[in-house]
């Protein structure tokens, strides 16, 4: 039986359908869904590796926390909001 099973994350929420509309991920598999789900913004060098990463994590059983790591990066990279990683830094901007 070739099935994947999911790989957990530490949840998120990432403001990928515009202001104030949040999409919530609890696996790699979810992580997966939103970049290649074609709502990402266009451009961005980490894209790719946050791609990678997610494979590596499924493909391979790789910790999914390096997965969730790139993926936070890649949104920050093309100015996506993520909670609960910028929970403080939008406490500040408010």
């Amino acid at each position: 039986m070739d099935i994947d099973l999911p790989v957990s994350i530490k949840p998120l929420d990432v403001e990928i359908n515009g202001p104030g509309q949040y999409r919530h991920a609890e696996t790699v598999q979810d992580l997966v869904g939103m970049l290649m789900g074609g709502r990402w913004p266009k451009g961005g060098a980490n894209y790719h590796t946050a791609l990678w990463r997610s494979m590596e994590a499924i493909e391979w059983y790789v910790d999914g926390e390096t997965a969730r790591i790139a993926f936070v990066e890649a949104a920050h990279e093309v100015g996506l909001h993520v909670l609960p990683d910028d929970m403080a830094e939008m406490k500040k901007a408010s």
